[in-house]
């Protein structure tokens, strides 16, 4: 495992721009050094959420727009391959991922294999090189969630607008008509399918299966990293909001529900100091209006560096992702152009890197 020294440049460069700036340089994160981790050091756990860039959607084999172009044709990313040109396997490293409690999809050191990819191998080489540790890189996430309703954090209480109570947690639907006398009081309907069975689905649902599975992974830590006996969770990475942004109310609610998953997610795994790093959503423009201008609003809001929370100060980093989108957005993947994922990727490690320096 290389020493938090050869990090110095990384961090560097993260302390200029506290993760709101784009244009990261491949040529700063070095190849691994092949050494396993010192085991006598408890694992840091990294958990990434979110929806379904976070689970990712680039393309790993194929032509312009793969990973596999980008490092063997473009010659980018050249930490991820040998000499020979074979995708190297870190041996400080495990990446694990659950689903909605399937899983594990995968459970191995981190590796390029074919399909999908999102930013676990920027984010691992990144932490990997930084941390003079065992690392785990902790997927749990699935696509199509959003804060407001699927990923709302326990204790978010209903509340009333435009004549409709929203759902608080643990509440279904997510919303439905308010008695002007009871207010947020009011009662929900039954909510029913077709066939008149009631829907299995409720406020915070996805982010009561995600935390499930992160720690369903961490009670059998031997099984996710050979020889472990001891974890910490370090961290926390999270890239979402396009479903939130196709809801008015949910995107005008965005930051105070981003503020509450934060906290929410920092007690539910007894680690108070546990940094967390985002990454907006790459359409969103500083100054944009509209539900993906309030979005984007609540992402830089809660950056330690804005001051608006001074909580956050020091913990808390947003990458703005606009510069490394190439044009896309996340409703379309960004086209599955894996540049995007390890641009994002590079950026979110090198801002964790930097955060958890700042604590050292």
């Amino acid at each position: 495992m290389k020493r938090r020294t050869l990090c110095a440049v990384v961090c560097l460069l993260a302390v200029l721009a506290m993760g709101l700036s784009g244009g990261w340089a491949a040529e700063t994160i070095a190849r691994p050094d092949g050494k396993p981790a010192d085991m006598s050091k408890p694992v840091q756990v990294f958990i990434l959420l979110g929806q379904s860039n976070m689970v990712g959607m680039g393309n790993v084999v194929g032509k312009e727009g793969s990973l596999e172009y980008a490092v063997k044709e473009k010659k980018k990313y050249p930490y991820l391959v040998d000499d020979a040109g074979a995708w190297i396997e870190r041996k400080d490293v495990r990446f694990v991922q659950y689903m909605s409690g399937q899983g594990p999809l995968r459970n191995e050191f981190l590796v390029v294999k074919g399909g999908k990819m999102g930013v676990e191998y920027a984010v691992g080489h990144c932490l990997g090189n930084a941390i003079d540790a065992p690392v785990m890189i902790l997927k749990c996430c699935i696509g199509n969630r959003s804060l407001a309703w699927d990923l709302l954090p326990p204790g978010s209480e209903r509340f009333v607008e435009g004549g409709k109570v929203y759902a608080g947690y643990k509440d279904r639907p997510d919303s439905w008509a308010a008695d002007p006398a009871k207010g947020k009081a009011t009662e929900p309907p039954a909510w029913l399918d077709k066939a008149g069975k009631p829907i299995q689905w409720w406020a915070g649902l996805q982010y009561d299966a995600d935390v499930g599975d992160a720690k369903k992974a961490l009670a059998e830590l031997d099984k996710h990293y050979p020889g472990a006996t001891k974890y910490e969770v370090a961290g926390f990475f999270f890239w979402q909001g396009e479903k939130d942004a196709g809801n008015p109310v949910h995107a005008a609610h965005y930051e105070q529900n981003l503020v509450a998953f934060i906290k929410s997610l920092r007690k539910d795994f007894n680690a108070p100091n546990a940094k967390f790093v985002l990454a907006t959503i790459g359409e969103a423009t500083k100054g944009m209006t509209g539900n993906t201008g309030k979005v984007l609003e609540g992402h830089l809001a809660v950056d330690g560096a804005s001051g608006k929370y001074p909580e956050f100060k020091g913990n808390v980093a947003t990458v703005y992702s606009h510069p490394m989108a190439q044009g896309g957005g996340g409703n379309g993947h960004y086209g599955g152009n894996a540049e995007v994922y390890m641009d994002v990727g590079e950026a979110m490690g090198k801002a964790m890197a930097d955060l958890l320096g700042k604590q050292k």
